[in-house]
């Protein structure tokens, strides 16, 4: 199958170095934008990845997918980058990130995945079942161990 075209936006204050993506850069399905202030993405015809919205399935499969890379704290600054009519889709299920939080101003959702989990998950459940996205991930031998069988 060919890779999954996969637009991330990162927040202008994420720092690089941290980011759970840095190693999927030289992939040629992926594309980095920065959210800098002014900066407008229209994401019309593509699969934007929110946790309140309806869950991915294989019927979303064929739209390029859209993450958008920041702490949840910035995650609103981001999202407002975001113009046309992207169609919205959750990773369904109970699943927990393997990334360890420890932000002491702003309690992260429980839904949550670190962005190279729900990067990873997503393209699985759409028939992209990748494991080298998570070649470069710390907590990849936790967070494929934290997966029930079905959603190996």
């Amino acid at each position: 199958m060919t890779p999954i075209p996969t637009t991330v936006i990162r927040h202008p204050k994420e720092k690089i170095r941290k980011c759970s993506l840095r190693f999927l850069h030289e992939r040629p399905e992926m594309t980095f934008l920065r959210g800098k202030p002014g900066f407008q993405f229209d994401a019309t015809g593509f699969t934007l990845l929110a946790v309140e919205a309806p869950p991915l399935s294989l019927a979303d499969a064929g739209r390029p997918l859209l993450l958008l890379d920041s702490t949840w704290r910035w995650l609103p600054q981001l999202l407002a980058c975001v113009t046309g009519t992207p169609v919205l889709r959750s990773i369904p299920g109970d699943l927990r990130t393997a990334y360890p939080r420890v932000s002491k101003v702003f309690e992260d959702p429980e839904a949550g995945l670190a962005s190279i989990e729900a990067l990873y998950v997503a393209r699985k459940l759409l028939g992209d079942d990748d494991a080298s996205l998570l070649d470069g991930y710390h907590w990849k031998e936790a967070f494929l161990a934290s997966l029930r069988p079905n959603d190996r």
